[in-house]
């Protein structure tokens, strides 16, 4: 049994997708032929989505971020014609099978409807809510997309765990009143605007398993 002082009591866990869930860096690097265009076309992305604000198409920004990384725009058509490479991370199975008794499961991500349902499908996971930038009208770290969450889970945002995959999340999702857990999978770091350290996290860690001994399952 985990030490009662190390767990913390939630009602939801909610988890960015494509970081925080699926290891979608091997398939940019994939598209883009290597890690080191991968992490530029990558990088930009991020940059672009989470600075964005209002929803424009996901696929848009996709191909934008590839040009300003010096990259072909085409890649973001290949991108979303391979989506069905993503994969979890491997223990996401284990842990989601872990926490999911007594704790509801929710989703919130920068992409499509569609491409959200699709990379959702990949988890085997039902999740209780399901919120994409599409569906919101706005892109991460906007309030209101958290907030869609938070009220579709009809939990005040205190009692939700936000599982972050990006460092743009770890702040934004603070903002918007809920404990963070930053799954940061390959060592990135927080963005200097974001004002935050490891003093603002409930734990940071390279893998979700520490989610387990965290929540107490």
């Amino acid at each position: 049994m985990p030490d009662p002082e190390l767990t913390r009591s939630y009602d939801a866990v909610a988890f960015d997708l494509l970081t925080g869930l699926l290891d979608s860096w091997t398939l940019w690097n994939a598209v883009a032929g290597g890690a080191e265009p991968g992490l530029a076309w990558r990088t930009e992305y991020l940059r672009r989505t989470y600075g964005e604000g209002r929803y424009r198409p996901y696929e848009l920004l996709l191909s934008e971020s590839a040009f300003a990384a010096g990259l072909s725009t085409s890649f973001a058509a290949e991108l979303i014609r391979r989506w069905h490479d993503l994969e979890p991370w491997p223990e996401v199975a284990e842990v989601l099978g872990l926490l999911s008794p007594g704790l509801k499961l929710a989703v919130v991500t920068n992409c499509s409807e569609a491409l959200a349902r699709a990379a959702i499908a990949k988890t085997g996971v039902k999740f209780a809510v399901v919120v994409s930038a599409e569906r919101a009208g706005w892109y991460k770290p906007r309030p209101r997309t958290y907030a869609m969450m938070i009220s579709e889970l009809g939990l005040p945002p205190e009692r939700v765990l936000f599982v972050a995959g990006s460092p743009y999340d770890v702040d934004g999702a603070a903002r918007a009143g809920m404990p963070v857990f930053w799954h940061n999978r390959i060592g990135l770091s927080l963005p200097v605007h974001a004002g935050g350290d490891d003093h603002d996290l409930v734990g940071t860690a390279d893998s979700l398993r520490p989610l387990v001994a965290l929540l107490g399952r």
